[in-house]
């Protein structure tokens, strides 16, 4: 994939609560506030793991007015819905459908 570290990608989905905001990120756009209640994470937690997956190229975060709006970056989401849940990172794949509940 295109502007994303191999390396830097696995480790940041290598983390079960990265993996489960990538969950929540690939429905819809979400803040740390609804987030966190939606995880039952502190606001902090989450703010620590939105800016690993952001610095690794996964998400991407949008100012909408005071509030900051987190999503997963168009080009993985359009990847996942063409390849059945797998994302292609290159040196492998890393598929999203065998994801931990």
């Amino acid at each position: 994939m295109n502007g994303i570290d191999c390396i830097v990608a696995l480790k940041a989905l290598g983390e079960l609560s990265r993996l489960r905001i990538m969950r929540l990120l690939l429905k819809e756009p979400l803040g740390v506030n609804a987030t966190s209640v939606r995880l039952g994470m502190s606001q902090y937690n989450v703010s620590k793991h939105l800016r690993i997956l952001r610095e690794a190229g996964l998400v991407v975060m949008e100012k909408q007015g005071q509030q900051r709006l987190y999503s997963v970056v168009p080009g993985i989401k359009s990847q996942l819905a063409a390849n059945k849940n797998v994302l292609e990172l290159g040196c492998c794949t890393f598929r999203f459908d065998k994801l931990p509940k």
